[in-house]
């Protein structure tokens, strides 16, 4: 009778729509750090395996990351430590994939037993002193870590399992997916026979079923809506871009989106260095999180971005289970996910605590679409399909972010003594206009403020010709793989320039010859000097006309003689564009300045 007790309370909870935390009627000191961590509802898989866990039962978790387990069973397991006469024993241990993990597991207890004098919870895990661990382990009743950690302070005797009432698995999947099958097994048969255990997974393959078919006996399953939980808030979209680009499209999603946090996920380590170095190279803040670092650097590098010193952080899979920060704005796959769980894994490191987030996914070909479709379709939600953002679409993006901040400040409070500045410039015979535009330069530095081409945009003037062009040249080309999009990209970050004003793009072996206006190459040559181009510094220089040489006139492919057409050093341009048909307004303000 009291087993089929146990049973009806669990269906009921089960069955039950989303109470406050009050219904699970928690100790007043436990109710208390709730409060004070800010918890309002318990989450599904909380109120489901709650009751589960309270009632003895072994039970097996179905849930992602991010929806709440380690309360799920630190609860359950703080309640069941009080109840115990004589707490001097280890009665808790929680094995987890990760280093990053264990902390955060561990701390989250911390938290939770704010109140509870008697619960003394320990991490454990590799990479750490082992003299330290082990001070702490001798009054410890709760013990979070790693297979590998555990059983090494088994061996030395340094952790005994032998008053273990409760066993918990989180994360088991992956936990087997790094080769801990064995230590988990191991570590589970040095355990009283009679210990409830609990196991939280996402998937279950068929080593899992395996290992609750030895350790559980007639486990209740807990299941939370995870693809609900995790995706209904974030905007998902993917971008497909020929093979080889990869790189280019990340930075420009970066450029135009400009996150205060990002999540890179790549599938190797050995690309999650080099997309993070490239990045950097080019500007954006950016560090590689992977297995292969050490536990410090892993600390220094996820502090870094927790706190966000660092934008964004450039991760694996498995590096990334630790990640535990509630404000990343976009998640982007540089890679694309290798099964279903791996993408909601990823994904749902952005839109947390009820806030949106947005992911992106790059592309590379038709294959890749498909996969990245086929994973969607079978999780049920919906993805749209964006561009590439233009050299023009991100400087226009930080046109309108800066406009934006401009009028912000405008509508505030503007402090008397600024005005007292703008009065005094004023006397001394500077016009207000010139004021104005003096304090938007000193703030925005190279990042121009173009605001007749946003006005041009907003009334959809028309466009006005461009006829007189020259040529510069860039010490850059197809030995670097450059394309015409970053030296557009380049000369519209950092030049008065839109992309619609450049003219001829010829790209050789050693240098690239640009056609800009003639009016304006004395602000280009000055805005690219120390310019970046795939990452890499460029010298710019007017371009000389000379009579081409033999193997330059064979390797030309454009018609007419004379100068328009004269060939730079190297074999023949991969790629040419024309795009001289753009908007003029702002090289006419290059005019007047020039004279």
């Amino acid at each position: 009778m009291k087993e089929f007790e146990k049973d009806k309370e669990i269906e009921k909870i089960n069955n039950e729509n989303e109470h406050g935390f009050d219904e699970l009627m928690l100790s007043d000191k436990l109710m208390r750090a709730v409060d004070e961590l800010g918890f309002v509802s318990p989450t599904v898989i909380q109120r489901k395996a709650i009751p589960a866990v309270r009632s003895g039962r072994d039970v097996i978790g179905r849930s992602q990351t991010g929806t709440g387990k380690t309360m799920a069973f630190a609860i359950p397991a703080v309640e069941m430590i009080n109840s115990l006469e004589d707490k001097s024993h280890v009665a808790v241990i929680i094995m987890l994939p990760t280093r990053e993990l264990a902390i955060q597991c561990c701390g989250e207890i911390r938290k939770l037993t704010k109140y509870c004098e008697s619960i003394r919870p320990v991490e454990v895990y590799g990479g750490a002193p082992m003299d330290k661990q082990i001070a702490r382990l001798k009054r410890a009743n709760i013990v979070v870590g790693t297979p590998g950690r555990i059983m090494d302070h088994m061996r030395r005797r340094t952790l005994k399992l032998d008053h273990v009432k409760l066993a918990v698995l989180d994360e088991a999947d992956e936990m087997l997916s790094m080769g801990f099958k064995e230590d988990m097994e191991n570590i589970l048969r040095d355990t009283p026979a009679d210990r409830q255990t609990v196991l939280f997974s996402a998937t279950m393959p068929d080593a899992i079923m395996s290992i609750t078919n030895e350790f559980q006996r007639d486990p209740v399953v807990v299941q939370a809506d995870n693809k609900k939980l995790t995706l209904d808030n974030i905007r998902q979209t993917y971008v497909d871009v020929p093979m080889g680009r990869k790189l280019d499209a990340l930075k420009l999603l970066l450029y135009y989106f400009e996150p205060s946090l990002a999540i890179v996920f790549c599938n190797t380590k050995k690309m999650s260095e080099e997309a993070a170095s490239s990045l950097s190279k080019a500007g954006i803040n950016a560090e590689a999180l992977h297995g292969d670092l050490k536990q410090s650097q892993r600390n220094t590098v996820m502090d870094k971005f927790r706190y966000g010193s660092t934008s964004v952080l450039v991760a694996t899979d498995v590096a990334a289970r630790g990640i535990d920060v509630d404000d990343v704005e976009f998640v982007i796959n540089y890679d694309i996910p290798q099964n279903n769980e791996y993408y909601v894994h990823r994904i749902g490191r952005t839109g947390r605590v009820g806030k949106e987030g947005n992911s992106i996914t790059i592309c590379s070909g038709r294959r890749q679409v498909l996969e990245l479709l086929n994973i969607v379709r079978d999780l049920k939600c919906s993805i749209s399909q964006i561009e590439v953002p233009t050299g023009d679409d991100i400087n226009y993006n930080i046109a309108e972010r800066n406009l934006s901040s401009v009028e912000e400040v405008i509508s505030g409070k503007i402090s008397d003594r600024y005005r007292d500045m703008v009065n005094m410039l004023l006397s001394e015979g500077y016009s207000l206009f010139d004021i104005a535009a003096a304090a938007l330069q000193m703030n925005f530095s190279e990042k121009e403020i173009r605001v007749n081409d946003i006005k041009a945009e907003r009334k959809q003037n028309g466009k006005n010709g461009i006829t007189d062009y020259s040529k510069i040249m860039l010490n850059i080309g197809r030995a670097s793989r450059v394309a015409p999009n970053h030296i557009v990209a380049s000369l519209t970050e950092k030049s008065i320039l839109n992309g619609s004003d450049i003219g001829k793009i010829e790209i050789y072996d050693d240098c690239s010859v640009v056609a800009v206006p003639s009016i304006a190459v004395e602000d280009v040559l000055d805005k690219m000097y120390g310019a970046k181009v795939c990452g890499r510094p460029v010298k710019v220089s007017l371009y000389e006309e000379r009579r081409p040489a033999k193997s330059d006139r064979r390797s030309s492919h454009s018609g007419g003689r004379g100068s328009k057409n004269t060939r730079a050093k190297g074999n023949s341009p991969r790629k040419v564009t024309d795009k001289r048909s753009g908007s003029g307004k702002n090289l006419r303000r290059a005019a007047k300045r020039h004279g």
